[in-house]
């Protein structure tokens, strides 16, 4: 029997930040992770997602290198050599994940699966954990939904997509999400074709007006967009080629692909735990847990996918701190998403954090809406990437509520409105913050100056400003 202060279930981003955290503080750590370190982010989601974007980003900057008066060659893909980029960089990124770092930090690891023996005891190998507190970060898995016939054809999910390293000719993409739009796009500038089957809206947690402008690009680029397909059926065809029908308002559509990606969402890891023995609640959505994170056993914590309800690798960061306030130092942190951040890495990026206009809608709530056009901006028009734009949300006396963004480095523009919804900042921070010039950045403070500018340029204040020079 292992005595511990904690023991942490999950060795992704929120258990690696609990464990070291709290150990590094002088607590007392037990590391319980049946897979590789790291978890999702680093091996099968974020880290290699994003660096094969990267290697598509890479070609499509080849292909249009003519706009600056620079002439290449079409760009052909190495498919083996992109394989070993991206794991190239997960083996860079690593170490820091690493048993090894962790054990040097005084974090006790157990390589082996978790199950509850009861409300204050864990089973993992043949050690039994007995602990003050735990934290369940099991993390999510790829969501496989039924599908008619899928049982007789072979697919990719984020699971395996990144360990291919044979030429894709056609990338039949089932699910028009951030995971299959972001891969999607990836493949076409690699040279695939690319066919995107989406039964509801693409992108369908972010505003309308702003994904319009990423569909219409990656239509641009030859990705075959399919929305409100409904139907959906899988059939083996010639050549060890993949048929998948479906139908939607224009009729019936159908998609001949060599390979498939199954990218339907994420359901929550918690099968295998014995959550019955600890008494914790919990359902295929995760761990029921309150404003604390703590589960329906109090001595039980849930961050990350597991506890939700924001799937982000950022998301279970935050949720680490909730939980270190609440286990080490006894405060009854709770947690805040006012000010929740999500970015979809297509190109253009399309970012957002806080209420949506929609969401202002739905809760009755006066608001004001701005907008500023990338085309406005001189950077943009050096870089020609003027497509995009940002939204702001606000009151009618200038709180910020919430801000999108689609256009060039918008993962990057969103987080001066992340502070500022975070610090209940009201829109003329933004407005009299100085920006350098020529940067993208320039449009964050012209759209929160164009919020004065109906008072600024009225009637009224010409009158005051013809007054006052008289004096």
């Amino acid at each position: 029997m292992i005595q511990t202060d904690i023991c942490v279930i999950g060795g992704g981003s929120g258990g690696l930040s609990v464990a070291a955290g709290a150990v590094q503080m002088g607590a007392r750590v037990v590391l319980v992770e049946k897979g590789a370190m790291g978890g999702d982010c680093l091996n099968t989601g974020c880290v290699p997602s994003k660096s094969i974007l990267a290697a598509g980003h890479a070609a499509q900057s080849a292909r249009e290198a003519a706009q600056f008066g620079v002439s290449m060659g079409a760009p052909a893909t190495d498919w083996q050599a992109l394989h070993d980029h991206i794991h190239g960089v997960i083996g860079a990124i690593a170490p820091n994940d690493s048993v090894a770092r962790f054990e040097s930090l005084g974090v006790t690891v157990i390589q082996a699966a978790g199950a509850f023996e009861d409300a204050r005891t864990l089973r993992a190998g043949d050690q039994l954990i007995r602990a003050k507190y735990f934290v369940l970060a099991t993390g999510s898995s790829p969501f496989v939904p039924p599908i008619d016939g899928l049982d007789q054809v072979p697919y990719f999910t984020n699971e395996n997509i990144f360990d291919n390293h044979e030429p894709i000719e056609h990338l039949a993409v089932i699910g028009g999400g951030p995971i299959g739009m972001e891969l999607a796009q990836a493949h076409r500038r690699l040279g695939a074709q690319v066919s995107v089957m989406e039964a509801a809206r693409l992108l369908v947690k972010d505003d309308p007006e702003l994904t319009k402008i990423v569909v219409e690009r990656m239509r641009a680029e030859g990705v075959n967009l399919v929305e409100g397909g409904r139907n959906l059926k899988l059939e083996p065809a010639a050549g060890g080629r993949i048929a998948i029908y479906c139908e939607n308002d224009l009729g019936q559509q159908c998609v001949e692909a060599s390979h498939l990606l199954i990218a339907t969402g994420r359901r929550a890891n918690v099968d295998g735990l014995n959550l019955e023995a600890a008494g914790v609640d919990y359902s295929p959505r995760g761990v029921t847990v309150d404003a604390r994170l703590r589960s329906s056993n109090k001595r039980i914590f849930a961050i990350g996918d597991v506890a939700g309800p924001y799937q982000f690798t950022h998301m279970a960061a935050y949720q680490a701190g909730i939980v270190i306030r609440n286990i080490l130092f006894k405060l009854p942190a709770k947690v805040d998403y006012r000010a929740v951040p999500w970015v979809t890495y297509t190109d253009p990026e399309l970012a957002h954090v806080g209420l949506s206009e929609a969401e202002a809608a739905k809760q009755g709530r006066a608001v004001r809406v701005l907008r500023w056009s990338f085309d406005e901006n001189d950077r943009a028009q050096a870089e020609r990437r003027t497509e995009g734009m940002i939204k702001v949300i606000t009151t009618p006396k200038g709180l910020i509520l919430g801000a999108s963004i689609v256009g060039l480095h918008a993962g990057e523009l969103i987080q001066p409105w992340v502070l500022a919804i975070n610090s209940k900042l009201k829109i003329g921070a933004m407005a009299s913050m100085i920006a350098p010039y020529p940067t993208l950045s320039e449009a964050n403070k012209r759209i929160a100056g164009s919020f004065y500018t109906d008072k600024l340029f009225s009637p009224r204040m010409r009158s005051i400003v013809r007054l006052l020079m008289r004096i």
